[in-house]
């Protein structure tokens, strides 16, 4: 007969056991995870009120640029380009020039056939969320998919917006109250990289800290330019002087 284990070694297995059946302690890496970006188009971008527009703009070409670097599915999908909402930032296309752009009417991604089949085809659980507004288009979608497609919701904050600050963070509460994820842009790129002796990304990681990271980008320059003493990244004129004038 099996002996019991000790009292005491109980909690430490329950805590075991919960953790094997909790998917969302999962860390995300380029392997299990996709991404979704929903509505970043103009129309959509004048009502955000939560988030300064560049800075979501910034945020969401960044966060573009590390799927693009780690070869993460992407899916971006589209409402009403022609009758109202206006073309998807270019920026955006730009780093997925190849990619197909799935146009719906209804503000439920959800609702689209060509939507759940690209999420499909991509075979992967979790899926990262980008779009505009929060309490609509992203709430919905993210419910949905979780109550009737059974994935993984990881919603990013600051590269979503909503039509108040109000309306972004009540969507956002409700959203993980029912189990969605919330992130940061950077913490899913530098979840994907992880290790900085993974040199396959290494470069493109850097390049786009530097673009898009702000007072980190700025560090990460000073770093190589000043305590590397690498060039500078981009060309640009003489440094002339100091010449004080008379006084």
């Amino acid at each position: 007969m099996k002996t019991p284990p000790a009292a005491e070694a109980l909690p430490s297995i329950l805590l075991k056991e919960s953790a094997v059946n909790n998917p969302k302690l999962d860390i995300l890496t380029p392997q299990n995870s996709q991404l979704i970006f929903i509505d970043h188009q103009p129309q959509m971008a004048f009502g955000v009120q939560s988030i300064d527009r560049q800075v979501l703009k910034n945020n969401v070409v960044g966060l573009a640029k590390g799927a693009r670097a780690f070869k993460i599915p992407t899916t971006i999908t589209t409402v009403e380009t022609e009758g109202f909402s206006g073309h998807t930032y270019p920026e955006l296309l730009s780093v997925f020039p190849d990619n197909d752009i799935l146009e719906r009417t209804s503000m439920n991604s959800w609702d689209d056939q060509n939507v759940r089949d690209a999420l499909a085809a991509n075979g992967r659980n979790k899926v990262i969320v980008s779009g505009l507004w929060t309490e609509v288009c992203n709430n919905s979608f993210a419910l949905c998919a979780m109550a009737e497609g059974g994935y993984e919701i990881y919603m990013v904050a600051d590269a979503s917006g909503g039509t108040s600050r109000e309306a972004h963070d009540y969507a956002m509460q409700r959203m993980i109250q029912a189990g969605v994820v919330p992130v940061t842009w950077q913490q899913v790129v530098l979840e994907w990289q992880r290790d900085w002796a993974r040199k396959e990304t290494y470069d493109e990681v850097m390049a786009l800290v530097r673009e898009h990271s702000g007072a980190y980008g700025m560090g990460v320059d000073y770093a190589y330019t000043m305590v590397h003493k690498t060039e500078e990244r981009v060309q640009h004129g003489r440094r002339i002087g100091p010449n004080p004038a008379p006084r």
